[in-house]
């Protein structure tokens, strides 16, 4: 029988999984200086709750089938469905509510190069607040994360009540579809191009106000610079918009500027939208995020709104190898080898106590030769291999050996895991 994993899916081997779990580990020490409680939402979800965010067509697109219970259930293909759904149920919960996420989510799109099926991603949401504060806060943490990953990112940041204003009183549009209708035509321009845009909408939409509404998309820059470009400064949002960036500004965020073009395709956003990208690439957003409050309402919860940012794991591994900054910070490896069988027992015993000490231990668990054991120690990077033998441990001591320069010194055994932390942290 041959085995395969289903297309698009992966082992994680060894180097990969560290890549994901330095990543995770970034996120978390994030989430804490911001005080964002970790939390896991289910993994499956009632197939209409995730319709609730993306439409019935969402089915064609991640991993939808019937249980056991004949119940229409879905593996979750992002973490904000699960979290929203979680706090619009809960109704003891205090607001705001800050919450954090890590985990797996599964996707049914066409597998390409670095792009899987299943893959990781983060997330962080506050829920509660309308206040554009709170749209601050996300942005900040995307600042912070990446700053702690040592990436430097741009964060391009639009108001999509800014672009509705500008649709409305500008351009003379005011129904709601006719609106979403535009948002999608311009969120294709990065990909199509604005002629090929222009082309595939002409029967839809008038092709001069499109043509209107793609030039303003162009427009980016500080504030000050977007307010000389486009027709804006009059519209109601503009002041509500250029204070968020000043807020910004006080947070230090670093890298972030207006970008009239980022609307964010999903229908569900209601205001601030944004997304942050490594600037030397052409790779797409790393992250994205933004305002919701139509989902939370969606969920019957017109009382609380919720605005917050997810990103792909997998890209931003991507990123941060494209630029040599990955850091896979291990402790060094100590190796116990054994002359004899005959002190095995006692080998084993030091491997033990140094573990119980917290040095990172390995030892030979095929009863081969002690070359090859020094053979082994070597091929597995260790920084010091302790030889047990019968001659020094009649004396109670064995011989650690630097395996970068093959310098051997006797240390007795009841101070050996003291010397070796001090060995490793020289």
């Amino acid at each position: 029988m041959k085995l395969e994993l289903p297309r698009g899916m992966r082992d994680l081997e060894a180097e990969e999984f560290a890549n994901i779990s330095y990543v995770r580990d970034k996120f978390f020490e994030t989430a804490r200086l911001f005080n964002f409680k970790l939390m896991e939402p289910s993994p499956l979800e009632m197939l209409a709750t995730l319709e609730a965010k993306s439409g019935a067509s969402i089915s064609n697109e991640i991993y939808a089938f019937k249980d056991k219970g004949d119940r229409d259930v879905a593996l979750r293909f992002d973490l904000t469905i699960g979290l929203t759904r979680h706090v619009t149920a809960r109704r003891d919960l205090k607001m705001p509510a800050k919450i954090a996420a890590f985990a797996g989510v599964w996707r049914y799109d066409e597998p390409q190069a670095g792009r899987y099926r299943y893959f990781h991603q983060w997330d962080v949401e506050v829920y509660g607040p309308f206040s554009q504060e709170s749209d601050a806060e996300v942005i900040e943490f995307v600042s912070m994360f990446f700053k702690k990953l040592g990436l430097q990112v741009v964060i391009e940041v639009n108001d999509r009540q800014l672009v509705e204003q500008f649709i409305k009183t500008k351009l003379g549009i005011s129904t709601e579809e006719a609106m979403l209708e535009m948002f999608r035509a311009v969120d294709k321009v990065p990909k199509k191009g604005a002629q090929g845009v222009l082309s595939e909408y002409k029967d839809r939409i008038s092709p001069e106000k499109l043509q209107a509404l793609i030039e303003l998309s162009t427009v980016k820059g500080t504030v000050d610079e977007v307010a000389s470009k486009a027709d804006v400064k009059d519209l109601a949002s503009w002041q509500k918009f250029a204070s968020l960036m000043d807020s910004l500004k006080s947070r230090k965020v670093e890298g972030a500027r207006v970008n009239l073009g980022i609307v964010r395709g999903l229908d569900y956003y209601s205001g601030v939208v944004f997304e942050a990208f490594d600037p030397s690439a052409d790779s797409g957003a790393l992250v994205g995020g933004g305002r919701y409050d139509r989902l939370t309402e969606a969920f019957g919860r017109k009382d609380i709104g919720a605005t917050g940012v997810a990103g792909g794991v997998e890209r931003i591994v991507m990123a941060l190898q494209r630029h040599g900054i990955l850091k896979q910070i291990s402790k060094p490896l100590v190796y116990v080898a054994y002359a004899s069988d005959d002190v095995r027992g006692r080998a084993l015993e030091i491997a033990s106590t140094l573990r119980n000490e917290g040095i990172m231990t390995d030892y030979d668990i095929l009863g081969r030769a002690l070359r090859k054991q020094l053979d082994d120690a070597s091929t597995k990077g260790a920084a010091f291999t302790v030889i047990v033998a019968p001659t020094e441990l009649a004396s109670d001591k064995v011989t650690v050996r630097s395996m970068k320069d093959g310098a051997e010194n006797n240390y007795p055994i009841d101070i050996l895991a003291e010397k070796l932390q001090e060995m490793l942290r020289a």
